[in-house]
Formats: structure tokens, C-alpha cells, sequence
């Protein structure tokens, strides 16, 4: 475990309530936000160590030795960060998403536009392989944002899966777990859940969660240990191709709504003349410019430091 000081942990929560606010817009990955913020691969290296291997260093070596390999401190302050960001600001961030959705959007895109900049330029070696996976990565995180929504369902092995894969995509840079739950139209069911206090949904959601947590960490750390260049190449496509659905500029084609929230299930992308309503053109510009100058503003924070 690092050491570090009180403030580094601060900054640490501060880094987890930018992740828990980009996981409550459907289309917006926390798991870039970990990204560009530096903290991706220690965060999946710490998810990696919380294994059956624990209950020999308890008995051996006691509570502190475990805290100390799953590196508990970060792993609270970061989480701390993602629960403060999602009680506090999901609030706020659902309203600008209903009432300023192309100010929003613009932002995020010009985070992203930057993150992608940010993640390749962590390639150290260009060929022709790794430009093939990253045009597959950014085709394959097109390709699920353009796929059709499934009719809602309350199965439990279902929702055990969809539990999985929703915290996979939260953790890949690119892709929304939010949006995924949508397309696997699950997530009408887990949020009537969560509003009606269904226990034996929510329990069996949350252990698909932490299954695919923690068995999906263990694929990317080995990624990352073994084939860091390829996995980045990946990683960076997801981000390209996830610009599909956070483009701006949307024609709302088809919508649902689950309880008291209602989501675009079907829209298309359009130019920000062609766009039915106020483009906010030049505001959208200016915020997108900012969004994709933090990044740049951060890093060079960081480098300094």
C-alpha cells in the first residue's frame, strides 16, 4: 500500500465524486474518469487483490495485513467519493441531463475528445497491430451504442448477469454501465427495485456486481501486466467510438419511461443547425473547449506535483 498523507486521500475522494458524476449520465463511463485522472490501474490492481487468498493472510498475519493488500484506504476514499458524488450531485446532473441536455453533453464531450488524446498518447509503441485493435475497440463501443433496447425482464439469472456486465462496462474506459442495464432492459426492473425496497432483486443484482467486479479485474490487471500497448490500444478505442452517443446534438426517436424517470431509448445523431430546439451553439463550444482543456489542465497539475 502507498503511503500517503491526509490531503492525498482527500484528492483521492475528490477523483471518486468525478466518477460517481459521470456513472449517473447514461453514456458517460466512470471508468474513463479513473482514467484521465490516474488511478485506473491501481484501482484495478486493488479490486484484483480481494481473493480467497485473504483468509490465509487474516490467519496468518491479521486484519491489517488484509487492509493492507486490498490497499483499503484508497479503496474507501475512493468509494466514499463515488457515494458522496451520486447522493449529491445525481440530483442536479439528472436536471441539467432533462433541461440542458446539449450544454451537458457538450462538456462530456470535450472531455472525452481530450481523454482519448490523453490514453494514446500512454501507447509507447505504435504498429500496425495496435491501430487494428483500436479501429475494433472504437467499432465494437459503436456498435453497442447503436444496438436496440430489450423488453424489460425479471429474471433473476438475468439480472444476475446483467448485474455483471453493467459493472464491467462502469469499469472500462468508453462505455456507460447505465446504459448498458438499459440495453439489456434491466433497468426499469433494478430501479422499480431500488424505489420499492425488493430485497431478493437488489441482493441478487449487487452479487452479479460484485462478480463481475472482481473476476473482471482480474482479466484486465493480467491485461495490463502482460500486454499494457494492446490493452491501452483497446481502451482508447472504446473512448473513440463511444463518441457516438455522446454526441450533443440528438433527435429523440423513441423514449420510456421507468417510474418517475424517463430515458431516450432511440435517437440519432444530427447536425447542430439541423437540431430541433435551441443548438446553444457558441455556449456549447466554449463548455465542450473547457471540458477538453481540464484534462490538460490536470495533467499538467499532476506532472507538476
Amino acid at each position: 500500500m502507498k503511503e500517503r498523507r491526509i490531503l492525498d486521500y482527500i484528492f483521492i475522494t475528490l477523483k471518486g465524486m468525478a466518477m460517481g458524476a459521470a456513472d449517473v449520465v447514461p453514456g458517460v463511463s466512470g471508468g474513463t474518469i479513473a482514467f484521465i485522472s490516474g488511478i485506473y490501474e491501481e484501482l484495478i490492481t486493488s479490486i484484483n487483490n480481494i481473493n480467497l487468498s485473504l483468509i490465509g493472510i487474516f490467519k496468518k498475519e491479521g486484519i491489517k495485513a488484509v487492509w493492507n493488500k486490498i490497499n483499503g484506504n484508497f479503496l474507501v476514499s475512493l468509494f466514499i467519493g463515488i457515494f458522496i458524488s451520486v447522493l449529491s450531485l445525481a440530483k442536479f446532473l439528472s436536471w441539467l441531463l432533462e433541461n440542458e441536455p446539449v450544454l451537458l453533453w457538450s462538456f462530456f464531450f470535450g472531455l472525452v475528445v481530450a481523454s482519448i488524446f490523453f490514453v494514446g498518447k500512454e501507447i509507447k509503441q505504435w504498429n500496425l497491430g495496435k491501430i487494428t485493435i483500436l479501429v475494433l475497440g472504437a467499432a465494437l463501443a459503436y456498435f453497442i451504442t447503436e444496438l436496440p433496447v430489450s423488453d424489460n425482464t425479471d429474471s433473476l439469472p438475468y439480472l444476475f448477469m446483467s448485474g455483471a456486465l453493467a459493472i464491467c462496462a462502469m469499469i472500462l474506459p468508453g462505455i456507460s454501465g447505465a446504459f448498458i442495464l438499459v440495453l439489456l432492459g434491466s433497468y426499469k426492473t433494478i430501479l422499480d427495485a431500488v424505489h420499492e425496497r425488493d430485497l431478493k432483486i437488489v441482493i441478487t443484482v449487487a452479487l452479479g456486481a460484485i462478480f463481475g467486479l472482481l473476476s473482471f479485474a482480474r482479466l484486465l490487471k493480467w491485461m495490463f501486466s502482460h500486454y499494457k500497448n494492446t490493452t491501452l490500444a483497446l481502451l482508447t478505442g472504446f473512448i473513440l467510438g463511444s463518441l457516438n452517443k455522446i454526441w450533443p446534438w440528438k433527435k429523440v426517436l423513441e423514449t420510456q419511461t421507468f417510474g418517475e424517470k424517463t430515458v431516450v431509448v432511440a435517437d440519432k445523431n444530427v447536425l447542430p443547425w439541423a437540431f430541433e430546439g435551441d443548438n446553444q451553439l457558441m455556449l456549447a463550444i466554449i463548455l465542450a473547449i473547457i471540458g477538453f482543456s481540464l484534462i490538460f489542465i490536470l495533467e499538467k497539475a499532476a506532472t507538476k506535483k
